[in-house]
């Protein structure tokens, strides 16, 4: 295929050695009257057509210039991995995923402290990543209060009464298999909901190139908070 499209006329890249990339993204630039506008699109599935007939994902296409703008530092980095991209808005591996979900879990560990409700809510198809799981334990120790929805691997297990109290996982099984990955934090009530391509395993926190990316239409964040706390208290 890429020998077909370099034929036709494309540039292709073949990618960076030893960095897969696993995130879901894609731009189009379109020149519209004597602007050029650029479309993103940002999904948690690929584009298969075997798997777009049995897998649940979601995905977001939009033209706002805060997810444009990461996206290109992304194809800028794709491109030359000498560039040093900078990101405003998306969380990508290998560069801020990790330390932003650790930063948005601190969040809610400090609104506990403070007397406050914390809580976040993470949906995965694999859970691996021990530094990760540790984070989750010692939040949930500090009286964060965590819900799993874990389709495929789950590594965690509790080892306090906190943790057996504040943390609970549940797996589902639905007419299609439920692929997408969502974070959602409670942030005090003003939630922060992503959606991401990256499971919490460590090939996908370290070592591949993901994209995780915050909902910030109102409408679009409560149907992804409804869905995941449909999951979470009705397990099937």
């Amino acid at each position: 295929w890429g020998e077909r499209l370099t034929k036709a006329g494309a540039t292709v890249k073949y990618g960076i050695s030893d960095l897969k990339v696993h995130a879901k993204i894609c731009t189009i630039k379109r020149r519209e009257g004597k602007d050029i506008k650029t479309y993103a699109y940002m999904g948690t599935g690929n584009f298969n057509e075997k798997t777009a007939e049995i897998y649940g994902d979601h995905a977001l296409l939009t033209t706002q210039n805060n997810y444009t703008r990461d996206l290109d530092e992304v194809f800028a980095f794709l491109k030359d991995n000498a560039y040093q991209p900078k990101f405003g808005s998306i969380l990508v591996t290998p560069f801020n995923l990790r330390s932003s979900i650790e930063q948005l879990i601190d969040n809610e560990v400090g609104l506990v402290k403070k007397g406050k409700k914390g809580k976040l809510t993470i949906k995965l198809n694999s859970l691996e990543d021990t530094l990760m799981i540790d984070k989750l334990r010692q939040a949930a120790d500090e009286g964060v209060e965590i819900d799993l929805i874990v389709r495929g691997i789950c590594c965690y297990h509790p080892q306090s009464d906190l943790q057996e109290k504040n943390i609970k996982v549940v797996s589902i099984i639905d007419r299609f298999l439920e692929h997408t990955r969502i974070y959602h934090f409670h942030n005090d009530g003003e939630s922060k909901v992503y959606l991401a391509s990256a499971d919490w395993m460590t090939r996908n926190l370290s070592r591949r190139i993901e994209v995780a990316f915050p909902i910030l239409q109102e409408t679009a964040k409560l149907l992804l908070s409804a869905l995941i706390n449909f999951w979470s208290s009705n397990p099937q």
